[in-house]
């Protein structure tokens, strides 16, 4: 049996650096406020919610709001299907990157 390339283990969405910054910072942290996340990856607010609309629509992560205060807080955390997806394309960037030292 054929080994499956590790280029199609690839997740299309997440080919875009942004949003591989933005996914990367929630596997690290779990649940973080936007604003934490905007600051990590140096967003402006309608740049990451534009991103953060793409990646709760695909699945891959989850949202939501809480008042704090007069204002509302956003909390972002990777779904458990996201988790799983951002795992993969990572183990096949790994897998690439090794198979080119080689």
């Amino acid at each position: 049996m054929s080994e499956i390339p590790p280029d199609t283990r690839l997740i299309p969405l997440l080919l875009e650096p942004t949003r591989l910054r933005i996914v990367a910072t929630l596997l690290a942290a779990g649940e973080v406020d936007f604003a934490f996340v905007r600051d990590r990856v140096g967003l402006t607010d309608s740049a990451m919610s534009k991103q953060v609309k793409t990646l709760v629509e695909s699945g891959l992560v989850t949202s939501r709001r809480e008042r704090f205060g007069p204002a509302r807080r956003s909390w972002l955390r990777l779904s458990t299907e996201g988790r799983a997806q951002v795992a993969s394309h990572v183990g096949a960037l790994r897998d690439i990157a090794t198979r080119a030292e080689q």
